[in-house]
C-alpha cells in the first residue's frame, strides 16, 4: 500500500466511525421517544484490487435499524394508547381511510388520541388501521394479507340504533311460607321493562297469587297499558333433588283482547306475548324456566326476590371505548350496551429488520421484509395489546455511551493515520532539496 493509499484508509475510517457517532446521537438523542427503535452501523471493508488482487483497502458503513427488538412497556393509563406485548406492529396509515396501498405503513409507536373527527391518530400523524364489525357483531370474510379492507378507527359521534325486545327470561325466588294458607295474601306484583322496534321503553306486568293449594301460584300477565293478557298455574316441587323447582304448569288461559294475544308451552315453561303496541303488534318470549330445572323461577322459604334478563336496547350514544387484550375495541354506550367495534390487529412480516425507516417511527414494507400479514392480536403468533400504555425506545443509555468511546477511540486512532502520512509525505517532500 502506498503513501496515499494509506492516506485515503485513514479518510474512510474517520468517515465511517463520524458516520456510526452519528447514529449513536440519534439514538441518545430518542431515548425516550415512544416506539424508537435504534439504529447503528455496521463496519464494512472495501477494496478497489487489480489483477494482482492487491489494492486499497478502506471502511464503508451499512446502516441498519433493530426494529424487531423490543422496548419496555409504560403505563399510561390513558385508554387509547396501546402497546404490543410481543411480536407485530400496528398498521397506520398517512390520510384517514386510505385508498392507496403504499401509503399505509407499520409501526410500534402507540399514542394514539382522537383528532377533530374522531380518527385516532397517533403523535407522528399517522392514522390507525383497523377491521370494522358489522351490526351482526361479525367481522366477516376478511383478507388478512393485504390493506385493502382496512378502516380508520374512528370511536367519535357512534350512535347505536333501537333494538327490538325479543325474548324475557324470569329469575328468582317465590317465597314458599306464603302458599297453602287458608287465606292467601295480597299478589306480588313486579314489572319488567321491554323496549319496541323504535327504541320506546315500555313494561309487562307480572302478578303473582299465592295459592291455598301449598307450593301453587298463578301468575297473571298484563301489557304496557295494563290491560291482560294471560294466566298460568305453576306448582312446584317440594322434595326430592328437585325441590324448589317447577314441578308442572298448568291452566294457561289467554285473556287478551285481540290483536293482542297470550300463549303458553307448558313442556317448556315460555309464555308468547303478543302485544298490540304498533302497527305490527311485537311478539316476545317470556321464559320462566323448564320443569324440574333452576334455571328461572323457584319456590324455597324465604323472601320475594325476581329479576328480568331480556335482550333489545333504546338508542344510545357512545360514552368511552375500552380494548381487550385481543385487539378489540368495544363502545360503551349510555343505554348500557357494549358493542364491538373495531378489531385493532397486529401486522407481522417476515423479515422486520429489512423494512425502510419513515419519519415518525414507522416503517414501510420491501421487497425482502417478505410476506404482509394482519392477525388477531394475542394468537400464538402475534403479541397481545395492551391498552393504557406505551413501548418505550429500545435504546440502552449504557450500551450507546460505551459505543461513543469505542468510536470515538476508533476516530482519534484514524485521524493519527492521517497526521503520520502527513508527517511522511512531508518528509518525501524534502528528500528533493
Amino acid at each position: 500500500m502506498s503513501i496515499s493509499s494509506a492516506l485515503q484508509t485513514g479518510v474512510s475510517g474517520l468517515q465511517a466511525n463520524s458516520r456510526a457517532v452519528g447514529d449513536v446521537s440519534e439514538n441518545i438523542a430518542n431515548a425516550n421517544t415512544v416506539g424508537y427503535k435504534r439504529g447503528f452501523s455496521h463496519m464494512v471493508t472495501s477494496t478497489a484490487s487489480g489483477n494482482n488482487e492487491t489494492g486499497v483497502l478502506s471502511v464503508t458503513t451499512t446502516d441498519r435499524i433493530d426494529i424487531s427488538r423490543s422496548g419496555g412497556l409504560i403505563s399510561t393509563g390513558l385508554p387509547t394508547d396501546m402497546a404490543i406485548g410481543g411480536r407485530g406492529f400496528f398498521t397506520v396509515s398517512q390520510n384517514p381511510d386510505e385508498e392507496i396501498v403504499t401509503n399505509y405503513a407499520l409501526t410500534r409507536a402507540g399514542s394514539f388520541l382522537p383528532d377533530a373527527q374522531g380518527n385516532l391518530v397517533n403523535a407522528a400523524g399517522y392514522y390507525l388501521a383497523g377491521y370494522a364489525y358489522q351490526l351482526d357483531g361479525t367481522l366477516g370474510a376478511i383478507d388478512r394479507s393485504s390493506f385493502a379492507q382496512m378502516e380508520t378507527v374512528n370511536i367519535a359521534n357512534l350512535n347505536i340504533s333501537a333494538g327490538v325486545t325479543t325474548e324475557v327470561s324470569v329469575v328468582g325466588n317465590l317465597p314458599s311460607q306464603d302458599t297453602g294458607l287458608a287465606t292467601p295474601g295480597a299478589p306480588f306484583t313486579t314489572s319488567s321493562e321491554f323496549f319496541t322496534s323504535l327504541g320506546e321503553s315500555q313494561r309487562i306486568s307480572f302478578s303473582w297469587q299465592p295459592g291455598a293449594t301449598s307450593n301453587e301460584w298463578t301468575l297473571s300477565l298484563s301489557d304496557q297499558v295494563g290491560d291482560p293478557l294471560g294466566d298460568v298455574t305453576v306448582s312446584f316441587s317440594d322434595s326430592g333433588p328437585t325441590a324448589g323447582s317447577p314441578l308442572a304448569y298448568s291452566a294457561a288461559t289467554s285473556t287478551a283482547t285481540a290483536p293482542a294475544a297470550f300463549s303458553f308451552d307448558l313442556l317448556t315453561g315460555v309464555a308468547t306475548l303478543t302485544l298490540n303496541n304498533g302497527t305490527t303488534p311485537q311478539v316476545i318470549e317470556v321464559s320462566l324456566g323448564a320443569p324440574g330445572t333452576f334455571t328461572g323461577i323457584t319456590q324455597f322459604a324465604g323472601d320475594f326476590s325476581l329479576s328480568f334478563e331480556r335482550d333489545g336496547s333504546s338508542v344510545g350514544e357512545i360514552l368511552r371505548t375500552e380494548i381487550e387484550d385481543d385487539g378489540t375495541l368495544f363502545g360503551i354506550f349510555d343505554n348500557g350496551l357494549r358493542r364491538a367495534l373495531y378489531e385493532i390487529p397486529v401486522a407481522t412480516v417476515a423479515n422486520p429488520d429489512a423494512m425502510i425507516e419513515l419519519k415518525g417511527n414507522a416503517y414501510a414494507l420491501t421487497a425482502e421484509t417478505g410476506a404482509f400479514f394482519a392477525l388477531q392480536a394475542n394468537t400464538a403468533t402475534v403479541g397481545s395489546i395492551n391498552a393504557g400504555a406505551l413501548e418505550a425506545a429500545n435504546v440502552d443509555i449504557a450500551q450507546e455511551m460505551t459505543d461513543l468511546i469505542r468510536l470515538q477511540r476508533a476516530f482519534s486512532s484514524n485521524a493519527k493515520v492521517i497526521m503520520t502520512v502527513d508527517d511522511l509525505m512531508d518528509e518525501t517532500t524534502r528528500l528533493k532539496r
